[in-house]
């Protein structure tokens, strides 16, 4: 990233809410692509239908891509997310195509980065969960079982944030947290090669709650989430997919209340119906994320699973109407001695300064 777009876009959280996209599969779907149009001239060979790898479009149909962005940032969105959610190697393998990941995020940064143009959007490299745990069994005869290591995480994490800053990703977000070990295993794969390039690499990093208690899949409260993730120098932290804004709320509350950096959230559009589909209109969407405005919970606000180019118009909308009213979250102001954070399900904090 320049400094001269890092500068701006720091002085822009000061002021304002910012704007991150929607989701890229939402809409992908609704150009109803054949087989053919994933395989490309590229892929005739490969003995498995590749069909439903949304990334692989990067390099078969980067003009589809383009113009999905293009909508979004017509929409009014401040930062635009490369579509490399899957593009890593345990994801791909699916289709197999483990052998692209460098590939296939740098053309899906290039493809974002042409899209924004000049310095006034921001690009962020989309780094999803991948398909694996490193925390979880997946024998229940056998806690111990893993089918990945942290060492295997860190290599396809380092391979694909390699693509998305040599693309041109201004930023890298990870995204869609189960697990916070897959996280870390990320979050050192981006810092090393930050360290080998020489590039300082802003991080945001959003979890995702699996159910009603406001915990991880791994188990981890909002709390403890924090606290796995926070020793890095994180640009922002945030919530995304699983709820609608409105069942996120009181854990974005818990998250706000805590945070030592900027705060994000991109919430589903509400819950899914019994058919998968999302029915939150961007009306409602807009309405619900007021709230989250009028409390001044968050600096960047955008949309995951079921929103469209028009729930981030009306997201976008409403944040301008409300411009005078509707503060980013001020970052708290840091303590000379920090408490000391520990977490294993729950969070430990040791305050230094009581003693």
């Amino acid at each position: 990233m320049a400094d001269s777009i890092f500068t701006v876009f720091k002085a822009q959280l000061d002021r304002r809410v910012l704007v991150l996209d929607g989701a890229l599969g939402t809409m992908i779907q609704q150009y109803n692509l054949a087989e053919s149009d994933f395989r490309g001239n590229l892929f005739g060979d490969v003995s498995q239908q590749i069909k439903g790898d949304n990334d692989v479009l990067n390099l078969t149909r980067p003009d589809v891509i383009a113009e999905i962005h293009e909508k979004y940032l017509k929409a009014g969105a401040d930062i635009i997310e490369t579509n490399s959610f899957n593009s890593n190697r345990f994801s791909l393998a699916d289709y197999g195509l483990q052998d692209k990941v460098y590939e296939i995020n740098k053309a899906a940064a290039r493809i974002a980065r042409e899209a924004a143009g000049g310095e006034s959007v921001l690009v962020a490299g989309s780094m999803g969960p991948t398909s694996k745990t490193t925390s979880i069994s997946a024998d229940v005869n056998d806690p111990g079982a893993r089918e990945v290591t942290f060492q295997d995480l860190y290599e396809t994490y380092h391979e694909q944030a390699r693509g998305l800053i040599d693309g041109g990703a201004d930023i890298l977000l990870v995204e869609t947290i189960f697990d916070t070990l897959n996280a870390k295993a990320a979050l050192k794969a981006i810092t090393d090669l930050s360290d080998e390039t020489g590039i300082d690499i802003p991080i945001m990093v959003s979890g995702t709650l699996s159910d009603a208690s406001g915990r991880t899949l791994s188990g981890q409260t909002v709390e403890a989430y924090y606290a796995s993730l926070s020793h890095p120098s994180l640009l922002s932290i945030g919530l995304n997919c699983g709820f609608g804004a409105k069942q996120l709320l009181p854990w974005l509350r818990r998250l706000s209340e805590i945070a030592e950096c900027a705060v994000s959230v991109h919430p589903n559009a509400g819950l899914p119906n019994v058919m998968g589909g999302y029915d939150e209109t961007p009306e409602t969407f807009a309405q619900t994320a007021r709230e989250v405005f009028e409390a001044g919970l968050v600096n960047i606000y955008g949309g995951c699973c079921g929103t469209t180019p028009e729930h981030i118009r009306s997201l976008s909308l409403t944040l301008s109407e409300g411009r005078g009213d509707y503060k980013p979250r001020p970052l708290p102001v840091p303590k000379a001695i920090k408490p000391m954070r520990l977490s294993g399900l729950e969070e430990l904090v040791i305050d230094h300064s009581t003693f």
